[in-house]
């Protein structure tokens, strides 16, 4: 689940290449080879050195086109379009027990702030966060069978409720500055927040299940992105570096690293794939509260502070296939295929890239040792 926070960033690439016909680009690219008289004259001196030189580079040059002909035919059929994603029919909002414990905003619309302490625990404290997460991973573990075509995440979200109170827990999202569900579905083009309603998932979406439980006085936060039914070989690719930029950002940390090693670490690995990192969501402590810092940028950055043995927060990744201008504000990493630029629903909740381009997300809670980290939202 997402902190608010805001953060206003630009970033743009100009792209530059040579179009002129007289270029080596456009003569391997098609146009007829002529040769020159001085090429004619070298060639009779020494006929088959400088005919195996010019094969080599002919050779060269044409795989390199090659190469970027089938590169651009892949970025231009990568994705088959589908229909929008369109508001479903939102079911009245599920009751929890009495006796379940409840979180100190419960009751309340208004969103909560972003509490400035660092969450650092002890001995007894880390074995209610290691309570809370394991129940978070077998709860998302649960939410990822139900993934069928023609299941509506409204069903998800009463299965993932159900469990929840059973195990004596309080799902966190719900009425979470005022979010009327029990965890979030964000299917496709929607970034995060998707509100669960009742549209039924086709075949070839990708939907991420966003689950925090709160469980003797402790949250415990975790999503992943999950295939419906036969998913495009571009959207198993998007989802699985997603997926791999999250684990590199978790494997630099460690008691005393920098907080910016995370960023950097991600970034690395989403350029190898073409793709950049949106700056719109972050990371966040989590404990006792929520939402809490230290915030957890996913890009490369200069932010001060260090990691503390003790320590709680999640880390997510959020990566796109090019970089635009961006202009946003709050909560967890994605990755996303096309434009960055998103729009926000009238439920001031539901998140969506602005040209319909689908976007995967994973996070886990950890915890900092002095040697590394311990993914606690893990089974």
């Amino acid at each position: 689940m997402a902190v608010v926070d805001s953060l206003v960033h630009s970033a743009s690439l100009r792209l530059s290449s040579s179009s002129s016909p007289s270029s080596k680009s456009s003569l391997f690219a098609g146009s007829p080879l002529a040769l020159s008289p001085a090429f004619v004259s070298v060639k009779q001196t020494c006929p088959n050195r400088r005919l195996v030189i010019v094969s080599k580079r002919i050779s060269g040059l044409e795989e390199a086109m090659r190469i970027r002909r089938e590169r651009e035919l892949q970025s231009t059929k990568r994705l088959r379009r589908r229909p929008p994603l369109r508001r479903g029919r939102v079911s009245p909002r599920l009751p929890v027990p009495d006796h379940i414990p409840k979180p100190p905003y419960f009751g309340s619309p208004l969103l909560p702030e972003l509490a400035s302490e660092h969450q650092v625990h002890d001995s007894d404290s880390i074995a209610h966060m290691r309570a809370a997460c394991e129940l978070a991973a077998r709860v998302l573990d649960y939410a990822g069978t139900l993934v069928k075509p023609s299941v509506t995440t409204d069903e998800i979200d009463k299965a993932v409720h159900q469990m929840i109170i059973e195990a004596g827990a309080y799902p966190s999202p719900l009425g979470y500055g005022g979010f009327p569900k029990s965890v979030c579905t964000s299917v496709n083009e929607c970034m995060c927040h998707g509100i669960p309603d009742s549209r039924q998932l086709q075949d070839g979406d990708i939907i991420n299940i966003d689950v925090t439980v709160y469980l003797n006085g402790y949250h415990g936060d975790t999503s992943r992105t999950f295939l419906c039914g036969n998913v495009s070989d571009a959207l198993k690719n998007l989802v699985q570096v997603t997926e791999e930029c999250m684990e590199r950002g978790i494997a630099v940390c460690k008691d005393g690293a920098s907080f910016k090693k995370i960023g950097k670490r991600i970034s690395d690995h989403a350029e190898k794939y073409g793709y950049g990192v949106v700056e719109r969501f972050v990371g966040h402590g989590v404990g006792t509260i929520f939402h809490s810092q230290p915030i957890i940028y996913h890009h490369r950055n200069e932010e001060p502070g260090t990691m503390v043995e003790g320590q709680t927060f999640t880390i997510v990744a959020e990566i796109l296939s090019r970089r635009f201008t961006v202009k946003y504000s709050c909560a967890e990493p994605i990755l996303s295929l096309g434009s960055i630029e998103c729009r926000t629903w009238p439920d001031n909740w539901t998140t969506l890239t602005a040209d319909g381009s689908p976007a995967a997300q994973f996070e886990h809670t950890i915890l900092i040792t002095r040697t590394g980290a311990e993914i606690l939202t893990q089974c």
